[in-house]
Order: C-alpha cells, then sequence, then structure tokens
C-alpha cells in the first residue's frame, strides 16, 4: 500500500534525510529519488518535502517532491529562510561592515528578514552601540550582546520566541571567532553546539560547524526552527546571479525614499555632489549612514563590471 506524508527536511547526511512531518513530532528517515539527487534540483535541509511510502519497495520511504521555496542558500544548503540573524563582534575580529551589509542586502532582495546582532561588547560598549544604531537607523533589528557579562540575551529570546514559531525558520550567520555559536548556546543551551576558540596570531576562529541542521525550538507540533551555518564568508543565496545592478537600490531599504529626488532622473548615487545627488545629500546630513552608503557604492562598482556571464 503506497501513502504519501508531508513534512520538513530538517538534516540530511550522506544522502539520508530526516524529514519532521508536518504537524506531527515524527520524523522519518529516507532517500530522494533520483531525479532530486542532481546539483541543480537537489534537496536541501529546510525544504518542504512529499514523502511516499511504499513497504512493499526495497527503499519503503522516498522524497518524491519538493514543494515550491521560498528562497535557497547554496553554501551552506538551506532553504526557506524566514530569518537571517548576521552576527558580528565589536572587536576581535574587527567587523567589515560592507560584508554585513551583502547579506543584508541579499536577505531583503530574497524576502528574508534580517537581524544584525553585535557581539562582545563587554570590549567596548560604546562601539558596540554604534554598531548596531547604524542597523537601527535603517529599521533593522538589532541587538548588543555579550555572553561574558550576560548583556542582550533575554531581549534576543524574546525577539526569537516572539517571531521564529509556526513553522519559520532562522539561521544564525557570523564569521568565525565572532561568538555565533557561543550566543546561540546562552540562548539554547539544550543545542549543545560546538563552539570554537580564536587564533591569537591572526584572529580567526576555526570552523565547528560541519553541516547544516535545523533544530525545533521547542516540542510543539508547529514549532520555529533554528538552523546553524558555517561563517558568512561562505554563504551565497542560489538566485544572488540573478542580482541585478537594478535591484540594488531596492536592496538597500534607506535609499528607496529618495528615489525620484536626485537632480538626474538616471542618478546611480555613487559618485555625484551632495547638490545633484538625493541620498549624497542624505548621507552628509546624517540621514543615512556613511558605512552604509560606502557599501552600496562599493557592490554597484562590482555588479557594474560583472559580465553576464560569470
Amino acid at each position: 500500500m503506497i501513502s504519501e506524508k508531508y513534512g520538513k527536511v530538517v538534516k540530511g547526511l550522506g544522502g539520508l534525510f530526516e524529514v519532521k512531518l508536518h504537524n506531527s513530532d515524527e520524523r522519518i528517515v529516507c532517500r530522494a529519488k533520483g531525479v532530486l539527487r542532481r546539483d541543480e534540483e537537489r534537496v536541501l535541509v529546510g525544504d518542504d518535502v512529499r514523502v511516499t511510502v511504499d513497504a512493499e519497495t526495497p527503499d519503503g520511504r522516498v522524497i518524491s517532491e519538493i514543494l515550491e521555496r521560498k528562497n535557497s542558500l547554496i553554501r551552506p544548503p538551506l532553504a526557506n529562510l524566514d530569518y537571517l540573524f548576521i552576527v558580528f563582534a565589536a572587536k576581535r575580529p574587527a567587523p567589515v561592515l560592507e560584508t554585513v551589509d551583502k547579506l543584508v542586502a541579499i536577505s531583503v532582495h530574497n524576502g528574508i528578514e534580517p537581524v544584525v546582532v553585535v557581539t562582545k561588547s563587554d570590549m567596548d560598549a560604546a562601539l558596540a552601540e554604534s554598531y548596531a544604531d547604524i542597523y537601527k537607523k535603517i529599521k533593522v533589528t538589532s541587538f548588543v550582546t555579550s555572553s561574558l557579562v550576560g548583556v542582550g540575551a533575554d531581549e534576543l529570546r524574546a525577539y526569537i520566541n516572539e517571531n521564529v514559531k509556526d513553522g519559520k525558520t532562522a539561521a544564525f550567520a557570523g564569521a568565525s571567532g565572532v561568538g555565533k555559536s557561543t550566543v546561540m548556546n546562552t540562548l539554547f543551551p539544550e543545542l549543545a553546539l560546538a563552539t570554537g576558540e580564536i587564533s591569537r596570531k591572526i584572529e580567526r576562529g576555526r570552523h565547528t560547524t560541519r553541516h547544516v541542521e535545523l533544530f525545533p525550538l521547542s516540542g510543539e507540533e508547529n514549532c520555529g526552527f533554528i538552523a546553524d551555518t558555517p561563517g558568512f564568508s561562505l554563504i551565497d543565496f542560489e538566485r544572488f546571479d540573478f542580482f541585478e545592478l537594478d535591484d540594488l537600490a531596492y536592496s538597500f531599504p534607506e535609499l528607496r525614499s529618495y528615489r525620484g529626488s536626485c537632480r538626474y532622473a538616471d542618478c546611480a548615487h555613487v559618485g555625484e555632489s551632495a547638490d545633484d545627488c538625493a541620498v549624497a545629500r542624505a548621507s552628509e546630513l546624517g540621514e543615512i549612514p556613511e558605512s552604509r552608503l560606502a557599501s552600496y557604492r562599493a557592490i554597484y562598482k562590482v555588479l557594474k563590471e560583472k559580465k553576464k556571464y560569470d
């Protein structure tokens, strides 16, 4: 007798996938049918899938269909992300704000809610707050934390409990050594995630995450999920190659309100004077953070020079 079940892929390793069935605590382990093993069509952790169950076949249970995705990552392999918690340290290692802004832009472009988490505030509380203020100014939810002195964990936990539920999925992304896994262990000690130490010589941590896995946030049937990921230098959205130059300004939310306000209709906001460019003027007035405009211009240059076949 053949039956069908629906669920979410919460783990994948060695060709086997663990699927948590919808509206149930039950989990089943199965393989994907042949066509769903190809790189361009492969099953990803986070996928909502249909599982065909046939007790008379050798495999017994097989993922037979991937349901429609809202978005996907290729490094690490992860699908249907609702929230991306972008973690960086106030100090050691010093943050590269252009990298943070790339992740914010990619999140916005793909319909994912970005959330900024600044760690290690115990090293320089004022500096940590100044970084958070950049993103609060552009209406991105931001938190300042310190696992060492217990700052910010309660507020961040409350936000996650309020928003990451009803089957929604969130990922924590951060470069090695910024304290990403430490933050997650503070928030959810039951996950017991591995943590790494910073190299004193090169100020880079060792990657401790080996594969992507979704962790349920409660024992409820329709709980939310948290995924751990490698450092965000490895993160790349599957459709980022289709991130066109014309889309860039829409992926920087603070630029949208200035559309049509520049002297020239085709203003790209990349080198124009404040007299001609409303965005440049807004940056000079402090309405748009300088670092955000610098990131926009750097990404614009990359996309401008990108060949169509890259």
